[in-house]
């Protein structure tokens, strides 16, 4: 089966592009952020550029100019970014990744496989804060993982000018010989709309966007391995926590010390051993209202030692996601590439805690992870084309008794530019743990069954067609993964139809309709929804989207109809402003908590502000309120409400200082509910970080932290507090 598809793919994969030649440069180029002609003499220039947003590959209103050379050691781009009002330029100090799409930078997408499939972005802002992310045509964008590499940058009176410095054992190539790489330049230059420039066509009537690079020879004599990076770290912490008397007692101070460590034996295999990961950098997860939700709420990896190859583990159904490994003590991971075929085998020991998503067909539930287990995640993929073919492999086996194994292919076919059809197929093995007392399914029962997902995607530069057909069976676990519904079958379609203009406001604008239709194992109706509406872009990067949705929902044995209005609008105001976002809606909707209709609103408010090149906030609220008829009219269920400021002062982009304050909140009418609830709950967090970095892993921080939370008598009391120092450098070779 997997070869007769490789087949397909082969035979509709369409001619490859005329490859540009780059050469090494004779001379050493300085990191300056001066892109001196005679400097960068032998590069490869590119001058002809393209712009694609919001014009359709049309001359872009300003200069750009891009070079490319290398040497034995590094791969070297230089960027002369031309602008007729420098003091326009949009580009504060920030922490690396902190390059909002409002902000001008430029970079470059470098794909070292040659399969137009997958790319390393490594962009800058004209104050040399870099941004790099692997960027997929199937697993989107990430810009978690991070790589070493160097970038000078500078404004002149001209433009801003930029030096990047890439080292080969940065990026993954097949070693031996002259190399075939694919690249494409690209500059962000927003103004009175957000312009998107790159150094290639990138054709509207395509469904992909890597696919687009454009290939480079010359490549000869690069490194063939032999890098290995050694980062021990140390971390002390001391803490008070809340004891039976409700007073803060101190705890004994806390040291524990790690090590990461990567080597790389070859261009195009990396491995990665960890001890004791150190996770004390990773910020809080954004928090979620949780209040009238069925099913888990989902948050994203951020842990280095997860990231190599992140883009392997994505996957039509998400049976993969390494969050689920919470607390491991040791973990070791190859990923490499043969020719072209691409693996990645992880391995973990984890000590538990945190919570397992128990899954059902109308619902999950959340219950602990009282356990250890051993955790093995594998998956071999075959590039072909534009396309691949692949088999994933997952097994986590519980201390004590249990398992869980998932294995099944997958693959993802382009049988021409416009059209795109992806699908995956798994099986699960599982037997629950004995550990009734957590939850009553966990009895050491044997459950096995599979799951699939089908759809077709077809795309041009006026139509958009999406259909779906996704089935779940009740028995299916992926541990390893992130799965809340099973017990289902899903069917969905969509069409939208786009219009673009010139010289007005807005410049895009596209209709769409949508439906779901979605069953049980009975095949009796889970959900229903019919839903159109339209999305507009117009200047100042703004985006406003309006649909009416009605639909159906199964709660017990009762559905439910719903007429609700959705809506979002967001923009880019100006350099003090940087962005501001609202989504919403308003209608009808169920009490699962108490089995009745009522009616809601739900309000998200995002907004972005730079008083200063330095300070950076950041705010996130949402509120939600339902109301339920009584039978003397209608009476407030709840209100739930969550606020986040992050407050950045980045004194250069390897300082900053940062504060994160974070509150959640709920009250309740107890006389509405079936079951006792308090009236009102409440949590407040927050942190105070120093941090000082000379790379990603070489870092310093100094931290605290305290959380607050409302007592049965409904007053504010201190639950914890801490602090924290850590250190890390990491040593190369």
């Amino acid at each position: 089966m997997l070869w007769f598809l490789s087949i397909g793919i082969w035979l509709f994969s369409g001619p490859s592009p005329v490859a540009l030649e780059v050469s090494p440069t004779k001379e050493p180029i300085q990191m300056d952020g001066i892109v001196n002609a005679d400097e960068w003499a032998d590069a490869l220039v590119i001058s002809e550029w393209y712009e694609t947003n919001p014009g359709d590959n049309v001359p872009p209103k300003v200069k750009n100019i891009g070079y490319i050379t290398y040497d034995d050691r590094y791969f070297y781009v230089g960027l002369i970014m031309h602008d007729p009002n420098p003091e326009r330029i949009v580009a504060p100090v920030a922490d690396r990744d902190q390059v909002p799409s409002y902000t001008d930078y430029a970079g470059i997408f470098l794909d070292t496989a040659d399969e137009g499939r997958v790319s390393q972005m490594f962009l800058t802002n004209p104050r040399g804060v870099q941004y790099d992310a692997i960027s997929g045509d199937s697993s989107g964008e990430d810009s978690s993982p991070d790589f070493f590499w160097d970038v000078k940058a500078q404004i002149t009176d001209q433009g801003w000018n930029a030096e990047l410095r890439i080292p080969f054992s940065s990026l993954r190539y097949n070693g031996g010989g002259d190399q075939t790489w694919r690249f494409m330049l690209y500059r962000n230059y927003p103004r009175e709309f957000r312009y998107q420039m790159f150094s290639n066509r990138l054709p509207r009537d395509k469904s992909c966007f890597i696919c687009n690079v454009v290939p480079i020879n010359g490549l000869r004599d690069l490194p063939q391995g032999g890098h290995l990076v050694v980062a021990p770290y140390a971390f002390g912490s001391q803490s008070q926590s809340l004891n039976g008397q409700g007073d803060l007692e101190t705890e004994d101070a806390d040291g524990e010390p790690g090590l990461d460590l990567k080597w790389t034996p070859t261009p195009a295999l990396a491995l990665d051993l960890a001890v004791n990961p150190d996770f004390s950098q990773i910020e809080s997860d954004t928090a979620q209202i949780t209040t009238n939700e069925r099913f888990a709420l989902f948050f994203a990896e951020k842990r280095p030692f997860f990231l190599e190859g992140a883009d392997l583990f994505s996957t039509p159904l998400r049976a993969v996601h390494t969050r689920t490994i919470t607390d491991p003590n040791v973990g070791a991971r190859a990923t490499g590439k043969l020719g072209k075929t691409s693996y990645t085998v992880l391995g973990a020991l984890d000590d538990g805690g945190g919570s397992v998503v128990i899954p059902g067909d109308q619902g999950s539930s959340l219950v602990d992870q009282d356990f250890r287990s051993q955790v093995w995640l594998t998956r071999l993929r075959r590039d072909v084309g534009k396309g691949f073919v692949s088999f994933l492999a997952s097994d986590r086996e519980l201390e004590g008794g249990g398992f869980n194994r998932v294995i099944g292919p997958d693959f993802d076919w382009r049988p021409s530019q416009s059209d795109r059809v992806v699908g995956q197929v798994l099986y699960s093995q599982s037997e629950t743990p004995i550990a009734p007392d957590l939850h009553h399914t966990w009895d050491g029962r044997a459950l096995n069954d599979w799951a699939g997902q089908l759809w077709y995607q077809h795309s041009n530069a006026v139509w958009d067609t999406f259909i779906q057909g996704e089935h779940v069976g009740p028995e299916f676990r992926a541990e390893n993964g992130f799965i809340p519904q099973v017990g289902y079958s899903k069917h969905y379609f969509e069409v939208g139809r786009t219009w673009r203009y010139q010289d007005r406001f807005l410049y895009r604008l596209r209709s769409f309709f949508f439906s779901e239709y979605t069953t049980d194992e009975d095949h009796a109706v889970l959900y229903r929804l019919f839903s159109y509406g339209a999305g507009m872009s117009g200047k100042k990067n703004s985006f406003f989207r309006f649909r009416y949705a009605r639909d159906t929902v199964r709660l017990g044995e009762d559905l439910f109809d719903r007429d609700k209005f959705f809506f979002t609008a967001q923009a880019n105001p100006g350099r003090v402003v940087g962005f501001l976002n609202l989504n919403g809606n308003i209608g009808d909707e169920i009490d699962y908590a108490n089995g009745r209709p009522g009616r809601a609103v739900s309000v998200d408010v995002n907004a972005t502000f730079q008083p200063t090149d330095h300070l950076n906030l950041d705010l996130t609220a949402a509120r939600r309120w339902l109301d339920v008829d009584t039978g003397q009219g209608r009476e407030r269920l709840f209100s739930a409400s969550v606020a986040r400021l992050r407050t950045n002062y980045n004194f250069t982009a390897k300082m900053f200082l940062r504060f994160i304050g974070q509150y959640t909140g709920s009250k309740r009418n107890p006389d509405l509910y079936t079951f006792n609830v308090s009236d009102r709950s409440g949590a407040w967090t927050g942190s105070l970080l120093w941090a000082y970095k000379l790379n990603w892993q070489s870092v310093m921080f100094v931290g605290y932290g305290d959380a607050h939370g409302l007592d049965e008598q409904q007053d504010w009391q201190t639950q914890e507090r801490s602090w924290f120092l850590k250190l890390s450098y990491a040593y190369q070779r």
